[in-house]
């Protein structure tokens, strides 16, 4: 039986808005798993059940499959499915706030209104890699180089703290609903930051801000953002400008911000820290 046949038995209507789209694609399920080389050596971290398919792949691979999903309707469907797999826990709940379990492994079809939520929210967690399947749009965001239009706040953060690789582009017909653009499936390597900085909450912090400008020379971009990075807030114009000018190098403050290194940024946050 057909997965829309499947759900139709179920009474299941699939929500466009909450980002649920099921893969039908058998040979692009069996992908997913093998993009992650995913052995009985690994804990694999599904989000986003949907009706099992994927998990079973996983669960025929893995020692162990821990698959999170919010629908609690899809979770039925998906406990039906995967009687039969003894290494499956699934869990009912939101995978941007339930406390997630230990893993080395994620294998996922993400929901696209959480893409870059539960990204970085895993990669606040000790893992091995991430095969995530993403709206490509948003992937090609991720794996940008300075200068370009989709390079940004996004960019900057997630390649502080992982290497990212496109591995292929997906047309939306291997889904149930048909979404209306195209996907993109990408792998994720944790790594230790490229470049050592002073203080990381704050070298967010900058990166947020001057992104907010991001076609703006870094100077001009510093000052619509002032107080969001210094600390004195009644300063002039004048004044703030100075204090700018007295923290970066000439080179640095002329420069673009959409055309800076990941690493340029970092120089910037420490340079401006009080």
């Amino acid at each position: 039986m057909g997965i829309q046949k499947t759900l139709e038995g179920y009474g299941v209507r699939l929500n466009k808005r909450a980002g649920q789209y099921l893969v039908i694609d058998d040979a692009l399920l069996d992908r997913l798993a093998g993009y992650a080389d995913v052995s009985k050596e690994d804990t694999v971290l599904e989000v986003g059940t949907g009706v099992g398919n994927l998990t079973e792949r996983l669960a025929t691979r893995a020692k162990k499959v821990i698959s999170i999903e919010r629908d609690e309707r899809l979770l039925k469907v998906a406990k039906e499915n995967l009687a039969k797999c003894t290494n499956v826990t699934l869990i009912h709940g939101d995978a941007t706030s339930v406390r997630l379990p230990v893993f080395n492994k994620v294998v996922a079809n993400l929901p696209y209104g959480i893409s870059s939520e539960i990204t970085f929210r895993l990669l606040e967690k000790k893992f091995d890699v991430a095969v995530l399947m993403y709206q490509k749009e948003f992937a090609e965001r991720l794996v940008a180089k300075p200068g370009t239009a989709d390079y940004g706040r996004l960019t900057v953060t997630l390649q502080y703290r992982a290497e990212a690789e496109i591995l292929e582009k997906i047309p939306p017909e291997v889904f149930i609903p048909r979404p209306e653009v195209f996907s993109a499936v990408v792998r994720l390597r944790p790594r230790e930051p490229p470049f050592k900085v002073k203080n990381e909450r704050f070298f967010l912090k900058v990166v947020r801000a001057l992104f907010q400008h991001r076609r703006q020379r870094v100077r001009n971009s510093l000052l619509r953002s002032f107080e969001q990075v210094f600390r004195e807030k009644n300063l002039t114009k004048p004044e703030k400008r100075k204090k700018i000018d007295e923290r970066l190098p000439k080179e640095i403050l002329e420069s673009k911000v959409f055309e800076l290194t990941p690493e340029k940024f970092g120089e910037i946050a420490d340079l401006v820290m009080d």
